[in-house]
Order: structure tokens, then sequence, then C-alpha cells
């Protein structure tokens, strides 16, 4: 008799190194150790008052219905008009679609643009949801590098070599996840001639667009022939600290989101009404609380930068946005594993393996920088001092 099996499509999803890192940190927390968590990509911010107030009037006043699968209309209005303050973009609410987290509306559009024997090219490093899904659609996933020689701008020429009759669609994220790059004007430039040329969708993961540490950001939906066959990935989780609220959106020509919609109805219906009116004031940020955290993040790159440098095997090129430091590690003479298990289990301080985020990163460590600067001034201190494990090494 043949046993019931779980769908093959399952065992081409991977999890994420920093969830696993996390259990164990919360493991050694249990038996009565300081862990300093530089593991997760979660802001310590909350949001801001005016947010928090609209969240509770909008429960109280019965805001907690189905509601419009693709999202209420005054979301999508807003998110029109911050899309137009913010990136200088010109969107018509018709071209929004809001989902239950940037995850959700990722595999959305994923589902709705990648068929079965696709290849997609995705970033190394990268968030490693990017191929994993990829996978879990019967389809390649095809990873261009993203070096420290090049300062980890796409190399175009790799890009484009990797370019098959059977590629539909190019996946990146500016600022990266999780080297900090912002992609430049070449690159953009570049990745959308490639797209136009063969015809390929784009999914510009826009997540971290709000925490830039220098300049406007540029989103390759501008440029000459993008605004047709890009997909943009937003959302509330890092910007406006809105992590658990789990609210994310998409950006993309009416017929993709009228596909994702179509996706919607058929899963989970819609993301919560009370959390989509309480958005619209995280958009308006009337009290100006998003420039505060991104000043905050610069301060605390700035600190981690300085104190980093005086560790010996330690090296950083300085993050231009998001809120990670992506430090290679290779003159420790040590697996980036290694170091790992050692800063946490003796050390107290966690952080991830490179290689969590594809190949190109096995020689980095991910710290994440959502610590208040005391308690990332202790951990590069509780660092510093476990290093003797491998300056014999390095000397």
């Amino acid at each position: 008799m043949a046993r019931r099996q779980i769908a093959t499509r399952v065992s081409q999803l991977n999890g994420e190194g920093a969830l696993a890192v996390f259990a164990r940190a919360r493991e050694l927390e249990g038996q009565g150790r300081s862990i300093i968590h530089l593991e997760l990509g979660e802001p310590d911010f909350h949001p801001a008052a005016p947010v928090v107030d609209a969240l509770r009037n909008a429960v109280a006043s019965g805001r907690d219905r189905y509601c419009a699968t693709r999202g209420i209309a005054p979301l999508r209005e807003e998110i029109a008009h911050y899309l137009a303050r913010t990136r200088k973009l010109s969107i018509a609410p018709e071209q929004v679609l809001v989902a239950p987290g940037c995850k959700m509306v990722l595999s959305l559009a994923m589902m709705a643009l990648i068929e079965p024997g696709d290849e997609v090219l995705y970033p190394d490093p990268g968030f490693p949801i990017y191929p994993s899904f990829t996978r879990g659609l019967g389809a390649k996933a095809v990873p261009f590098g993203l070096v420290e020689k090049n300062r980890f701008q796409p190399d175009l020429q790799e890009i484009a070599a990797k370019i098959t009759g059977k590629t539909s669609v190019l996946i990146f994220n500016s600022p990266n996840n999780p080297t900090g790059t912002v992609f430049d004007q070449h690159a953009l430039e570049g990745i959308a001639a490639l797209a136009v040329k063969h015809d390929l969708w784009v999914l510009t993961d826009e997540i971290y667009a709000r925490i830039l540490f220098n300049g406007e950001y540029k989103s390759i939906w501008l440029l000459p022939g993008m605004a047709e066959r890009s997909v943009i990935i937003d959302g509330f989780s890092k910007s406006f600290a809105m992590t658990g609220w789990r609210l994310g959106y998409a950006v993309a020509p009416v017929q993709v989101i009228d596909a994702m919609d179509l996706l919607v109805l058929n899963t989970f219906t819609c993301a919560a009404e009370f959390t989509q009116v309480a958005a619209i004031e995280a958009l308006r940020d009337t009290s100006n609380a998003v420039d505060a955290m991104v000043a905050e993040y610069k301060l605390r790159r700035d600190l981690f930068l300085q104190s980093l440098a005086k560790i010996p095997g330690f090296r950083c090129h300085s993050p231009e946005g998001a809120f990670y430091a992506w430090v290679n590690i290779e003159d420790t003479g040590l697996p980036a594993e290694q170091v790992q298990k050692l800063l946490l289990e003796e050390a107290g301080v966690a952080a991830i393996a490179g290689a969590a985020f594809g190949a190109e990163g096995r020689n980095y460590l991910r710290f994440s920088l959502v610590s208040a600067r005391h308690l990332l001034e202790d951990a590069l201190d509780r660092i510093h001092r476990v290093s003797v494990k491998w300056r014999g090494v390095t000397a």
C-alpha cells in the first residue's frame, strides 16, 4: 500500500539561518546566559505613537471586518502619495496590492510571474527566500554574485552571460540584505537594459529604501521601459518598525495586480483592516519617526565600524543602507560557522554565518545593527576579548 507523501515542492524550500541562530541564542538565555541579539533583521524601535493610536481607534470603531482583497482604497491611495513624495514615482492606486507581510507579497508576485521550468536570476548573497521560493515553484534559481572587490555591486557581464531563453524574472533588493549595498546608477541602468532586451520581469525589493545613509533613493521603476515590467515589493516592517503587524504591498502593472488579486482570493482573502488603517498614519509620518530612526542607524553603523576595525581578522565595507554589517572574517583563518559559534557560545553575541545568504557569503558574518549603541559597544568588547581564539592564526 502506497504511503501518503508530502508534496515534493516542500523539499525544495529552505529556512532562514537567522531563525536557527535565534533559537540557539534563546536556549542559552534560558540557561541564564547574557546574549546580545545581532542576528535578526528586526528593529528595536516600535511604531510611532500616532500609528498605535490609529490602530486602537480602528479596532474600537469596528474596523475588523472582511475588506477589499487588494487592500482598502484609502491605504492604496496613501501608498501612491507616499511613493510620489519619497521616490518620485507616479503610481495609480489600481497598481497597488496590500497583503499580510512582504514575504506574502513577494510570494504572490512570484506565483503570478514564474512558470515551472523558468530560470530566475537572484543576488548572492541575498535574501534566502528568493531562491527557496523559486525552487518551490518548480523553476531554476540562478545566482549572480555580489562580491567585495566590486563593492558588492552586480557584475552586469555575469548577469548577461547567465540569461538564457528560459530566463523570465530577475530579482534584486537595494539596499541589499545582507551587504547594505545600494545599487548605483550604472547597475540599475545595466539591469534595466538587459530586462528590456530580453523581455524580463524585474522584482525590485525596496523594503529598505527609506533606510539610506546618503543621497536619495532611485527606483529602477523610473528608468525607460521599466514601469511596464517591474514589480516593487515594499512594506512596513523595516522603515516603520512594524514587523509583527505583517503588512506589505506590491506596486506593479495592473495586469500583474489583477493576477495577484486572484491569488489573494484563493488564499488569505485580505489583510486585517485595522492594521491597514493604522498604516495610513505610518505613511504620513507626522512625527518624523522614520528620519529619526535612520539617523540612529547611521550613528550605530559608524560606531560599529570604528570599533570593528580594531578586531583582528575582521573587516567591513561601509554599508550605504539597511541596518546590517557584512563582515569579512577570512583573515581569522577560521570558517565563518566556527567564528559564529565562538561568538555565540563564548562571547554571548548572536550573528549569522554568511553562507545562510548564499555561497558568496562563506567568508562573512552578518550583524544586524538593531540593538542600542551601548549594547553594540558591549558586543564589540565581547568579540574583541574572544578574538584571542584566532589571533594566533592571523599572526
